[in-house]
């Protein structure tokens, strides 16, 4: 049984039997990392949890997976930095079962990979995002047909994956078509495992597996392209991938965090079929986006303590954009919480409990006109001079360390980032960022200009 759907079972099981609040705080975070040698090794986010779950929580946690499982397994916890990364060695003798599990071979039932908490309903949307959703729902209505490929891009942790997720969920629940959801990293592994040859000296059998695994549905989501970035073999196998299931009308979706235009690591022939669609960038979340999100949360999570508004802008206003930074400022008050005797969550509270999570200036806007502005008064010239069409060196020069800081320290892409000064194209900015990139490395001066201005402006990318 997958190690994934054994710990799902558990902790189905675990919801069941303690509080929402001791689940929320103890287990919900946690996952299986293997079973060796009657051993459970479990994943958890923060050290005290080790603790907790050992002393309070082991015997639980036992009974329960031996009830799953039918193994009296002896429980590890781990935080994942103590895991070390281990080279997988594939044994020559189970190589071909290794495969067949993970390329699902035809005869097993078809799994989609989705996450079904995933879905439109509980997708706060807002400024950033409403196209963006928008455009995810008529894909999600009429797929293959409205908007082939869709691309998503945008920075990480901004709801590109719970998009996706969701388009998947209600294509499978309003339809009989096959979904797939991957990320890119699973291609390529799907791709090499593929490529080696079996005890008979060949690879046919593994070949047509992984054809089958990837051209016999009708819906393939594939997550963070740009990890393919490098992998000149798996990306010439994607094409043809891609070509066959776009000829058979099939969708296709793909999220990237950055647009195709910058996707410099991949192929031509690739990026040009990425923009035969539709691109849709999401933005990072507003300040009132980020309440509603944060609110969301709160009643998804059920939690047994009520959250006042006054803690809830305290996080929106410095916890930055990124929607797990969000979750995970709601989890550890909450723990914090719990840690003290369940003391009552407050403004004071909140601060105490998320000082380590909060750095210097995450709370202050870190946007474009914010950028335009210390520079143009480090360089004593106006704003407008930035935006404007003037090419002399006193304006020039500014203008484009103002191009590359608003890249380096936003998450504005370049289409954006033009618009913001005067409606610039898109390749002028990516042209002077280049420059800047190249000239810091060799001349020490404009490197510690650079520098500077990082500081005045107060987060460092």
């Amino acid at each position: 049984m997958n190690n994934d759907i054994v710990w799902s079972k558990v902790l189905k099981v675990i919801k069941e039997k303690v509080s929402s609040l001791t689940y929320e705080t103890n287990f919900k975070e946690t996952e299986l990392y293997k079973l060796d040698n009657n051993k459970a090794y479990i994943i958890v986010p923060f050290p005290f949890l080790k603790i907790n779950l050992k002393n309070l929580h082991n015997d639980t946690i036992t009974s329960i997976l031996y009830d799953v499982t039918g193994t009296n397994y002896e429980l590890v916890f781990l935080l994942k930095d103590e895991i070390e990364e281990e080279e997988e060695v594939i044994n020559k003798d189970n190589l071909e079962e290794d495969i067949k599990d993970n390329l699902e071979i035809s005869n097993l039932p078809h799994q989609s990979n989705l996450n079904p908490k995933y879905t439109f309903d509980n997708f706060m949307v807002g400024n950033s995002n409403k196209f963006a959703h928008a455009a995810a729902v008529s894909v999600a209505e009429n797929p293959g047909t409205m908007y082939n490929p869709f691309f998503i891009y945008g920075n990480s942790g901004v709801g590109k994956t719970h998009l996706m997720h969701a388009i998947g969920n209600y294509i499978q629940e309003n339809s009989n078509k096959k979904v797939l959801y991957i990320t890119s990293e699973q291609f390529r592994d799907d791709f090499v495992k593929a490529t080696r040859k079996d005890e008979s000296g060949t690879n046919f059998n593994y070949v047509d597996l992984f054809k089958g695994k990837y051209k016999n549905i009708d819906v393939l989501i594939i997550d963070d392209i740009q990890f393919l970035g490098g992998a000149k073999k798996s990306q010439e196998e994607f094409f043809h991938t891609f070509t066959n299931l776009f000829n058979n009308q099939k969708q296709i979706i793909i999220s990237s965090d950055r647009s195709p235009d910058d996707l410099k690591m991949l192929e031509e022939r690739l990026l040009t079929r990425f923009v035969w669609g539709l691109m849709v960038d999401i933005s990072p979340p507003d300040y009132n986006l980020k309440i509603n999100i944060i609110k969301n949360k709160i009643k998804a999570g059920d939690f047994e303590s009520d959250i006042p508004d006054e803690v809830i802008e305290y996080i929106a206003s410095n916890i930055g954009p990124d929607v797990r930074h969000l979750e995970g400022a709601i989890n550890r008050l909450i723990a914090y919480a719990t840690m003290w005797g369940n003391k009552e969550i407050n403004l004071d509270l909140a601060i105490e409990a998320l000082k380590d999570n909060i750095s210097k200036g995450i709370g202050e806007k870190n946007d474009i006109h914010r950028i335009q502005k210390i520079v143009a008064e480090y360089y004593q010239i106006s704003v407008e001079d930035l935006k404007s069409k003037k090419r002399s060196a006193i304006i020039s020069l500014p203008r484009q360390v103002a191009y590359y800081l608003c890249r380096n320290m936003t998450t504005e892409s370049f289409p954006k980032i033009g618009i913001e000064f005067g409606g610039k194209d898109h390749t002028t900015v990516m042209y002077a960022v280049e420059k800047i990139e190249k000239e810091i490395k060799v001349n020490k001066d404009l490197a510690n200009t650079i520098e500077k201005l990082k500081k005045d402006i107060g987060v460092v990318k």
